[in-house]
């Protein structure tokens, strides 16, 4: 890098995989279904073909958040749930507060990010990732929000302690179907 040039970071929005509908336990515990998996396997096939794996994952600690982690890292080919980037572990938090969180909530746990960290995976639910993610980036983010799977790629050249509101432009958008 040179002086001047700086340094970027990709912040990777994933809304959690298709879930099964509410039923009488809490919506908290709610798991995927098989088309779910499916789907959550291949973004973590398409995150690894556009070598955006992760240094750091924050997800959110919902049931069905935490097992769409976990069929994306088992579908980067050969990365289990808790190893990750060039043969090293991503750091993977999973966060009470990204559930049900708002935006700000949502840009606060990102903030909280090691600076060394230059990939980063936030998995959570709607309607805060899709609300984040046009905070981030007002004029390309989807108008409709993210679906079930879909994944907005932020690319900034800012500290994440220092990320703001409309400073982290949408680089790449992708719907994962498996």
């Amino acid at each position: 890098m040179t002086d001047g040039e700086a340094e970027t970071r990709t912040l990777v929005l994933l809304r959690h995989a298709k879930a099964e509908q509410p039923g009488n336990g809490p919506d908290v515990e709610r798991r995927l279904t098989a088309r779910g998996h499916a789907d959550a396997a291949a973004a973590g096939a398409w995150l690894a073909r556009q070598a955006l794996l992760p240094d750091v994952v924050l997800c959110s600690a919902a049931r069905r958040t935490r097992q769409t982690w976990h069929d994306v890292a088992l579908g980067m080919t050969g990365v289990p749930p808790e190893g990750g980037r060039a043969g090293t572990a991503p750091v993977v938090r999973y966060a009470a507060a990204a559930y049900e969180a708002h935006p700000d909530d949502l840009l606060d746990l990102v903030r909280m990010v090691e600076p060394e960290a230059h990939t980063v995976l936030l998995v959570a639910h709607n309607p805060g990732i899709s609300l984040l993610s046009a905070l981030l980036d007002p004029e390309l983010a989807d108008r409709e929000g993210l679906r079930t799977t879909d994944l907005a790629v932020h690319r900034t050249a800012t500290s994440w302690a220092d990320l703001t509101p409309g400073d982290s432009p949408i680089i790449a958008r992708h719907t994962a179907r498996g």
